[in-house]
C-alpha cells in the first residue's frame, strides 16, 4: 500500500530547545491515523513541518513522495488542513470565507458545502468577527470537508465544538474513511481517535513511543476481568498474572496478564463461575501507560 506520509528521524530545534528528537512514522493510502499526545509533546510541530510552515532541523519528511519543504506548493494542491484554532478575516462573512477557501483549493462541491453548513448549524451570513471559537472552527471544517482532497490533516479539529457538533464531525470523517480517503487526525479526545483510527501513533516529549493498530497495541496493556463465583473469590488474588485485585462479596475486578489467562480461567472454574467478563484495554489505557506520572 502506498505511503502518503513518511517521516524518518525527524528533528526540530527552537534555539536550544529540542522540540522533536526522533519522529518516525508513516500513513498509508486509505488509512486514518490517530496522532496523540498531550500539549507540548510535539504533535503540532510535526504537523507544521509536514505542511511546510516550518523547516525541520534534521531527518526526512515526505508527502506523496515529495519533500514537504521544497515541494510544499505542489503538496498543498492535494491536501485539506484544519488547525485547532482557525483564524479568519473579521469583516468577511463565514460563507464568503468558506467560498474563498474552496476556490483556492479548486475542487468545489457546492452541494456538499450547503449540506455541511446545514449539518453544522452555521449562519454563513454573519461576520467572522462575531463568531465564537466553535463557529470559527466550523468554518474551517466545512471548507476542508467540502473539497475532494487526497489527504486530510486535522489538528485538534473539534476544539471549541460542543459534543453534538463533535459527533457530526466524526460522522463526516467516517464517510471519508468509507470512501478510502487518507486522514491524519491529531486529537485530545481519545474516544474520537479510537472510534475512527485504523492506526495509532503516540508521541511523547518529541519521540514516537508507540505505533500500530489498536488491536496490535492492546497486548501491551492488560484486559480488565470481572469475575463472580459461587465460592470465595478472594482466592483469585494469589494467582500469578492477577493485578489490582478488588473484591465486593463474591465479585472481583482485576487486571490480568494475557499469558496467564488460561491459568486464571482454570482456577476460576474451581470456584464455580457465575460471571466471567473480559474487557480489552481502551486507547486511554494505552495512552496513560506512557504518560502517568
Amino acid at each position: 500500500m502506498e505511503e502518503i506520509i513518511k517521516t524518518n528521524q525527524l528533528q526540530k530545534k527552537f534555539g536550544k530547545f529540542q522540540a522533536l528528537t526522533d519522529v518516525t512514522f508513516s500513513v498509508k493510502a486509505g488509512e486514518v491515523t490517530g496522532f496523540i499526545g498531550p500539549n507540548g509533546a510535539g504533535k503540532s510541530t510535526t504537523i507544521r513541518i509536514l505542511l511546510g510552515i516550518i523547516k525541520r532541523s534534521a531527518g526526512q519528511a515526505k508527502i506523496f513522495g515529495k519533500d514537504v519543504w521544497k515541494d510544499s506548493l505542489d503538496i498543498h494542491k492535494r491536501i485539506s488542513y484544519v488547525p485547532g484554532d482557525v483564524s479568519l478575516w473579521g469583516n468577511l462573512s463565514g460563507g464568503e470565507i468558506i467560498d474563498l477557501f474552496i476556490k483556492l483549493h479548486g475542487k468545489r462541491n457546492k452541494q456538499k458545502r450547503d449540506e455541511l453548513i446545514q449539518r453544522f448549524e452555521l449562519d454563513p451570513k454573519k461576520k467572522a468577527k462575531n463568531y465564537s471559537k466553535g463557529n470559527r472552527q466550523k468554518v474551517g471544517l466545512i471548507a476542508a470537508l467540502s473539497v475532494d482532497s487526497d489527504l486530510y490533516i486535522f489538528d485538534e479539529p473539534t476544539s471549541g465544538l460542543d459534543p453534538l457538533m463533535g459527533t457530526i464531525f466524526q460522522e463526516e470523517v467516517q464517510k471519508m474513511k468509507d470512501a478510502g480517503k487518507t486522514i491524519l487526525l491529531s486529537s485530545h479526545i481519545l474516544s474520537e481517535v479510537e472510534h475512527l483510527a485504523d492506526k495509532i501513533v503516540i508521541i511523547r516529549q518529541g519521540e514516537i513511543v508507540e505505533s500500530g493498530s489498536l488491536e496490535e497495541m492492546r497486548h501491551l496493556t492488560r484486559p480488565t476481568i470481572t469475575l463472580v463465583t459461587e465460592q470465595d473469590v478472594s482466592q483469585m488474588a494469589k494467582i500469578n498474572g492477577v493485578h489490582n485485585f478488588q473484591q465486593n462479596d463474591n465479585q472481583a475486578v482485576f487486571s490480568a496478564e494475557n499469558k496467564y489467562l488460561n491459568d486464571i480461567l482454570f482456577q476460576a472454574s474451581k470456584l464455580g463461575v457465575k460471571k466471567f467478563e473480559s474487557t480489552p484495554p481502551t486507547l486511554e489505557d494505552l495512552f496513560m501507560r506512557h504518560y502517568k506520572g
